[in-house]
């Protein structure tokens, strides 16, 4: 069965509901960053993917205007943190009802 979406027609964040169910299951990365002046922040991303194998690219992708982006845009740095299966329900308790 195929089911059409026209996001003009769909109610406000509609669209992001449906985006994240279709693609399960959704890997969650940490994203770390430090403000310009100098605090941490550490955020957990379920837009996140393999961009590339060469050059190797990782990407996220952030929905809002939250501290993870505006740090980016000022410092030009992040990094996306991988976790390893112990900390599978950190990570995944760090983003329950996190609007990415």
């Amino acid at each position: 069965m195929r089911t059409v979406y026209d996001p003009t027609e769909l109610p406000p964040g509609r669209m992001y509901q449906v985006l994240t169910s279709s693609v399960v299951p959704r890997p969650i990365a940490w994203v770390s960053t430090v403000s310009e002046d100098g605090i941490a922040n550490l955020a957990p991303y379920s837009f996140f993917s393999v961009s590339s194998a060469n050059p190797p690219i990782v990407q996220f992708t952030s929905v809002t205007r939250k501290d993870t982006l505006r740090n980016i845009e000022a410092t030009r740095e992040f990094v996306i943190n991988v976790a390893t299966e112990p900390l599978m329900s950190v990570v995944n308790a760090s983003s329950a009802g996190y609007e990415h």
